[in-house]
């Protein structure tokens, strides 16, 4: 949809008569009428704002088992609290006078903590983790990054490119970090997931505490039982380095107006890309779009901006169609007919967002002929012995061969001088990452073809190495050789 002067239509999604469905429009989160109950005073703290009583129905209690697990002192849960209830409670409330809190010294240990936990190389400076966290070295360089945030004499390094395959031969562009810049990000993180997660909404279920994949498909499976069986099979093309700075910072200032912690988002944001040749030359690059994969905080950053998106599908069509996201990969579930509409309605909106549609991944399917891929599952109707159709989500063929891969890279020739133990060490945390995720609706099928593959290839290398031919089946295996059952 488009206006008088041809640009997309900010009502794409929204109904006809509506002005919710306005998009890239910036304006101040406090209405004039109640600027006055909704300011607080000056020079004051939102920790000080903590009352006794936690409050009912903020929806905090259901969060607060899950962010425990990612933060634990106490009083960074309190802080975390307190903002939370303020964002969930006053919704066009702006958060002043974060920085301070970012600067915290139990906030930048518990980033550390993060991050260190995470793991991850080295930036553009070549500091470890190992080094930082070595004895004697830790508090002080705490101290130092605390000095320069407290004197704001901190600035972020270049990031560093580095490409890993995808699943496709492509390659994914990844962004590092220095660990500093890592550490820095997880403090600010710490202070600005609970405001912007009182926003988004309830069907985005990536880097959202309490939410994951499981429950993204389950939705799926709810839409299509309630007659949405067209469903847009969306994918966007290079979205974490697609996203324009300038209108991710206006949705980023509806909620945030302390400038010090604006200009060191967008300092992340424009921090220069560096790449190295092969002979370890850097070269760097300016960085106008994007906030590269790897970096901690990119994540809330584009959840932020497509939860536009997810309200304007969800809640302002007139189709009543379900989008389910996960990061940048989602499908919408539309009844039947709507699919081609909400296709072309969706690639104008994400076009005036500056993003673009894969149209050659991007596909409207009908679930009851076909299914679809999404986060690693393969979702499809079948019939029942009743002739009543039932939506059916078990591992994708592409999710198998990647097992299947990841276990002959760790048995093989290559690894027969290994220690057996270790071997299967190795190999068990393996199946296990991957039976933790998958374990879920219909697997079961798929898992015993998975276990008899594995006790093939690992009875083998076990043939080869002891010299002599013996039949292993897979319980004999996990009895004596300690190999994770898959069933």
């Amino acid at each position: 949809m488009r206006d008088s002067k041809g640009q997309p239509s900010a009502q794409a999604f929204g109904k006809a008569d509506g002005t919710h469905g306005e998009v890239g429009v910036f304006r101040s989160s406090v209405d004039p009428q109640q600027s006055k109950s909704c300011e607080e005073p000056r020079g004051g703290t939102y920790v000080k704002a903590l009352q006794s009583d936690e409050g009912q129905g903020d929806g905090w209690d259901k969060l607060l088992s899950e962010w425990s697990r990612i933060v634990t002192p106490e009083k960074i849960r309190k802080l975390q609290r307190t903002l939370y209830r303020k964002a969930k409670a006053e919704p066009k409330y702006r958060f002043y006078s974060l920085y301070g809190e970012v600067c915290r010294r139990d906030v930048l240990e518990e980033a550390l903590r993060l991050v260190s936990r995470n793991g991850g190389s080295a930036g553009v400076d070549g500091e470890e983790l190992e080094e930082i966290n070595s004895e004697g070295r830790r508090e002080r360089w705490l101290t130092e990054v605390e000095s320069a945030m407290r004197a704001r004499t901190y600035r972020p390094n270049a990031v560093l490119r580095v490409y890993i395959p995808k699943g496709d031969g492509k390659m994914r562009p990844l962004g590092i970090p220095t660990v500093k810049d890592r550490v820095v990000q997880a403090a600010a993180m710490i202070v600005l997931l609970p405001i912007f997660e009182a926003d988004m909404h309830e069907k985005s279920y990536a880097y959202r505490p309490g939410r994951n994949a499981q429950q993204a498909i389950m939705a799926i499976i709810s839409g299509i039982a309630g007659g949405r069986h067209e469903v847009i099979d969306a994918d966007l093309s290079g979205y974490f380095d697609s996203i324009p700075h300038q209108r991710l910072m206006k949705l980023v200032a509806r909620r945030i107006s302390d400038g010090t912690m604006l200009k060191l988002i967008r300092e992340w944001l424009r921090a220069p890309i560096e790449e190295r040749d092969a002979q370890g030359r850097p070269r760097r690059k300016r960085n106008d779009k994007g906030t590269p994969q790897g970096g901690v905080i990119s994540p809330l950053l584009a959840n932020l901006y497509l939860n536009k998106l997810d309200h304007e599908v969800n809640d302002r069509c007139e189709q009543r169609p379900v989008m389910v996201r996960y990061a940048d990969d989602f499908v919408i579930l539309c009844r039947r007919g709507n699919g081609q509409d909400l296709m072309r309605r969706l690639k104008v909106w994400l076009e005036h967002q500056g993003l673009t549609l894969n149209q050659e991944k991007t596909r409207l399917v009908d679930s009851r002929q076909e299914g679809f891929k999404f986060l690693g599952y393969s979702v499809s109707q079948r019939r029942r012995l009743n002739g009543s159709r039932y939506v059916h989500v078990e591992p994708h063929a592409r999710s198998r061969q990647k097992l299947r891969n990841a276990v002959k890279l760790q048995i093989n020739h290559w690894t027969q001088g290994q220690s057996e133990e270790e071997t299967i060490q190795r190999l068990n945390r393996t199946l296990k990452g991957w039976a933790g995720y998958f374990r879920f609706r219909n697997h079961t099928r798929v898992f015993k073809k998975m276990q008899f593959y594995v006790s093939m290839k690992v009875g083998r290398w076990l043939w080869k190495r002891h010299g002599k031919k013996e039949r292993f089946n897979y319980q004999t295996l996990a009895d004596t050789n300690g190999l994770y059952r898959l069933i």
